[in-house]
């Protein structure tokens, strides 16, 4: 068992081995030694502490890492030994030092804002160093794109003075020209400073200084500088708070909406219900609120998080555990819904039919045939919620069932000389075995009363059935020469395709006489050849809009038109030329 201490290096805090602690301890004393009476000690000194203090961060996995012998003695090799440059420079004062001028391993580069060579920002001289171009050809590129791409270099050297940092200490200067961060280098970096202070104060015309104070201390572009990232700073802070919004808003939302009542049923809410009986992946509904929770919240709560960021710019960071296990279950959440959403899909790919062909017997074969829908107490047992056409209803013994009024009624031309009915069940499934079966679960009736057919208005299936899209098509083919009379409770369910003379639409057929022909048409026994809104005898006409076309009837000597869009298709009714 070793006992660790607690230093404050670079003005960041390490727990380090003890042993360790006085192995630092004593490097850094035999540096300080090394430039005692050195210009610029105190500089060289606090920049190589820094960059310790950054190799250190490097090595670290976490905050709570304690640093050993072999953390210390790894940065050791990276800075060096002071024996391994210093000499004594009153000896070889005259004589070129070499030690600077010797190769060094290649440093990958950092792109940094050089602020000494600067003439706006120093991003230019900063991708000199970083891209081995000269700064003037890279100016130049930046003018160009300004003027000939409206604008754009302009914004691209506004965002990189913002976002490339400026390469303010002499590690950061190293690492923007790729030499190596150690001992050696930081003090030739920091010598050189102060020789080029030197040569500027022995050069330096103090009238021109004086002046140059006495009028402003900061330089125009200073000031621009200043103004823009002033304005991007309240910008951001705008875009924190909207992020936060946006965020703490959609994750009370999804609590409520989906937390709550998905998984404690804490309010009712109407439609809840229909999730089971169109559910057939497996997966309860507490189950899919609690994923819907994770794939929608996580990604706000980030949102969330980024807005705090922004403001508080202390704010502890949440962990990369914390960040990767939120990263993990979301990408189950996603991954699960997937799953049950094909699975679901899945119960919606077939379509199986069942048929039921029955053969009417009249009681006067030559009387006309009426279609009529049955009244029933479903018209009023039924809830308000719906799933496409399907919604509950309660039978005679009030128990609850599903229940659609997804009916079409056909008429069709019988090949033999007696009325034929065959009712035609749907309903979707995962296999076509499936769907048939869940069709042939379908109850429909219908009864025939005298000369009178009454069809059911709703088809009934039991609630484990699930809704799968069930419906029902009645087919009545009708002799040649046969009348058909729809009462007006048809209307909504007269289905397309209806072959007529009058070219009517569906519901436009209820109400009147109806003859079969000889070509499967039906033709308007008791339809008046024109009415007052379309009289062809006061010179007016008519467009029908339906399946089978387009029919135009316009007279020669009408200039205006009056449009009536209503059931029965789109009628335009002229009106005649004015003498005037």
């Amino acid at each position: 068992m070793n006992k660790t201490v607690n230093i404050n290096l670079a003005n960041t805090l390490f727990h380090i081995d003890d042993d360790a602690y006085n192995k630092l301890r004593r490097y850094l004393e035999s540096i300080k030694r090394s430039f005692s009476g050195t210009k610029g000690s105190d500089e060289i000194i606090a920049d190589i502490e820094a960059r310790i203090a950054e190799l250190f961060l490097e090595k670290m996995e976490n905050e709570r890492q304690v640093i050993t012998h072999k953390e210390v003695d790894q940065v050791i090799d990276v800075m060096g030994q002071p024996e391994d440059y210093m000499v004594d420079e009153d000896i070889f004062e005259d004589e070129p030092q070499k030690r600077h001028s010797e190769p060094t391993s290649a440093k990958a580069k950092k792109l940094y804002r050089d602020i000494d060579h600067k003439y706006i920002g120093g991003v230019c001289a900063g991708l000199e160093h970083y891209l081995g171009i000269d700064a003037l050809w890279i100016r130049l590129i930046f003018i160009l794109l300004a003027v000939f791409t409206s604008g754009f270099g302009l914004i691209a050297y506004i965002l990189l003075w913002i976002l490339v940092p400026e390469a303010a200490t002499t590690s950061q200067k190293l690492d923007m020209r790729g030499e190596p961060v150690n001992i050696s280098n930081i003090e030739r970096k920091v010598k050189e400073g102060f020789d080029d202070v030197a040569d500027k104060v022995k050069s330096v015309d103090y009238e021109k200084v004086g002046n140059k104070v006495k009028s402003s201390s900061k330089t125009f572009f200073d000031t621009i500088g200043d103004i823009i990232l002033f304005l991007f700073k309240v910008f951001g802070k705008f875009i924190g708070i909207l992020l936060i919004i946006i965020g703490a808003a959609t994750l009370v939302g999804l609590f409520f909406g989906l937390f709550t009542v998905g998984m404690f049923d804490a309010v009712h809410v109407p439609g809840v219900d229909f999730y089971e009986i169109v559910n057939t992946s497996g997966a309860p509904v507490w189950v899919v609120s609690i994923l819907l929770f994770f794939a929608v919240g996580i990604p706000f709560f980030f949102l969330l998080y980024l807005g705090l960021k922004i403001l508080v710019t202390n704010l502890k960071s949440i962990g990369n555990i914390a960040k990767f296990s939120l990263l993990g279950l979301w990408l189950i959440s996603i991954g699960l819904l997937m799953y049950f959403g094909i699975r679901q899909a899945a119960e919606f790919t077939f379509t199986g039919s069942v048929n039921d062909s029955k053969e009417l017997v009249m009681e006067v074969p030559s009387d006309t045939l009426i279609i009529t829908m049955k009244e029933t107490d479903m018209d009023w047992d039924r809830d308000e919620i719906h799933f496409g056409r399907m919604t509950f209803g309660y039978d005679e013994n009030d128990n609850r069932i599903l229940m659609s009024d997804d009916i079409d009624i056909k008429i069709r031309k019988s090949d033999t000389d007696s009325i034929r009915v065959n009712v035609r069940k749907d309903a979707d499934g995962s296999s076509t075995p499936a769907a048939r079966d869940r069709a042939r679960n379908i109850a429909y009736t219908y009864t025939v009363d005298g000369n009178e057919m009454v069809l059911d208005k709703f088809l009934t299936t039991d609630i484990s059935n699930k809704a799968r899209n069930q419906e029902v098509t009645v087919t009545i083919y009708v002799p040649e020469s046969k009348t058909v009379y729809f009462d007006d409770s048809t209307s909504r369910y007269i289905g397309r395709g209806i072959d007529n003379d009058q070219g009517f639409y569906r519901s436009g057929m209820a109400g009147q006489y109806w003859l079969m022909n000889d070509d499967g048409e039906l033709q308007c026994l008791d339809c008046p050849e024109d009415d007052d809104d379309d009289d062809d005898s006061n010179g007016k006409g008519k467009i029908i809009i339906n399946e089978d076309g387009i029919d135009i009837n316009i007279k020669d000597d009408q200039d205006s038109f009056e449009m009536k869009i209503n059931e029965d298709g789109v009628k335009v009714k002229a009106k005649e030329k004015s003498n005037n």
